[in-house]
């Protein structure tokens, strides 16, 4: 088991260590394992249970949802931190999810690859709602919109380099699943366990409140992420579904459309934290959101009016693109927030991100089996609720300025 037994060093301190030591090289080393676990579990997942379980549109459904349970109880995180310091943590929690991973296809019952689910689950939500707590507190608030797509950056080309190997492995070498799970989540572990020993345990400056947050002036950050996580979840669950089901798409097939996706966010996610530094959240997120519901559209439009896989594969590309720009809600919150609240407002915010996750994919497992269009129909509508919440963002978000409302309560709001 992982200890808490290595030296302890102020964020200050740290700034003296070489690079290869420093908390952000840290951030980018957990950026790089995270997605070798993760992004390879997806990449196989719709073909894996297809072929050897059998499953449906609501078995997948039932599946989704049992993944998005953790995120639901991510607010456990306030909790653990009591007694687990947050950088150990999310090494623990990687560990989780790279051990269950290398797992997954040696179970391929529909409950063992629900129970593995559920565990590799844990370790990526726990993993997730505590790298965003440290990113948040390790960088400057001016430094943060390039440094946070510098990191999306990092964790595209880990994802990069994986299905690069898929795409040029998977036939050549007959690989099988076993193989690839194991490998995947092995070097995950390998990477967390290094962090552990390598690294110092790096304090933060400012000590983080350990019982739950909600504030009032949080109001609009909630509702961003309450409305994202159901968005979010009806292109994770049905998209590449969509791919396998419709246009039969085989692993090689669908692994080169993720590396696409990976190799435009690599090039884009750092000029997309340029343009936040430059235009704000406010601008970003309107961009986003206009492009999704145009996006999610056009997703109905397939199966409405048959159009083909061409388009089908582009518009996987461009969503992918589009939601790239999502850490702008990071960089507004950590604008907003009193610094001790990153942590529990990171659990709390993961909890509420993942409220409509936890029911809507099997619901929509259902509906997709009657209408598939209908439920690409129900995600533009969340993204034009997000789209209005994105518009009272003020243009210089802060503390007492965290809404354009501000202004009717006597408040300036940018």
């Amino acid at each position: 088991m992982l200890g808490d037994n290595l030296k302890r060093m102020d964020l200050d301190q740290a700034k003296a260590l070489p690079f290869l030591r420093q908390p952000v090289f840290l951030l980018f080393l957990m950026a790089i394992a995270m997605p070798l676990a993760f992004s390879t579990w997806l990449a196989l997942l719709n073909n894996f249970v297809i072929e050897v379980a059998g499953f449906t549109g609501v078995e997948i459904g039932w599946l989704h949802s049992v993944r998005e349970i953790p995120g639901f109880f991510a607010i456990g995180v306030i909790f653990l931190i009591i007694y687990v310091r947050e950088q150990l943590l999310g090494l623990i929690s990687l560990v989780l999810l790279g051990v269950a991973t290398a797992l997954t296809a040696y179970f391929p019952q529909f409950s063992g690859i629900l129970m593995l689910t559920l565990l590799s689950s844990i370790g990526f939500h726990y993993y997730e709602t505590v790298n965003q707590s440290l990113q948040l507190q390790w960088i400057d608030k001016d430094k943060a919109p390039q440094m946070l797509g510098w990191l999306t950056a990092a964790g595209s080309m880990a994802s990069l380099v994986a299905y690069g190997l898929l795409v040029l492995t998977w036939k050549a070498f007959n690989l099988s699943y076993e193989v690839v799970y194991l490998a995947a989540g092995g070097i995950t572990v390998l990477i967390a366990v290094f962090c552990h020993y390598y690294f110092p345990q790096f304090e933060a400056p400012h000590p983080q409140n350990k019982s739950m947050v909600l504030r009032k002036r949080y109001w609009l950050y909630y509702a961003l992420q309450f409305v994202s996580g159901a968005r979010r979840q009806i292109f994770v669950v049905f998209a590449a579904f969509m791919m396998v089901e419709r246009f039969g798409f085989e692993v090689h097939e669908i692994t080169g459309l993720f590396l696409i996706n990976y190799v435009a966010n690599m090039i884009f996610a750092p000029m997309i934290g340029r343009a936040i530094g430059l235009y704000g959240e406010r601008k970003l997120l309107i961009f986003e959101y206009v492009g999704l519901t145009l996006v999610f559209l056009a997703y109905g439009g397939i199966y409405y009016f048959g159009w083909g896989v061409v388009l089908a594969a582009g518009l996987y590309v461009v969503n992918h693109l589009f939601f790239s720009m999502a850490f702008a809600l990071k960089t507004y919150f950590q604008k907003i927030a009193d610094p001790a609240d990153i942590a529990p407002t990171a659990a709390v915010a993961f909890t509420i991100n993942h409220i409509a996750a936890v029911f809507l994919p099997f619901v929509l497992g259902y509906m997709w089996v009657n209408s598939p269009a209908s439920v690409f129909v129900a995600a533009a509508g969340m993204a034009v609720t997000s789209l209005v919440l994105s518009m009272l963002i003020p243009r210089h978000p802060e503390p007492g300025h965290e809404t354009i409302l501000n202004r009717f309560n006597g408040t300036p709001a940018e």
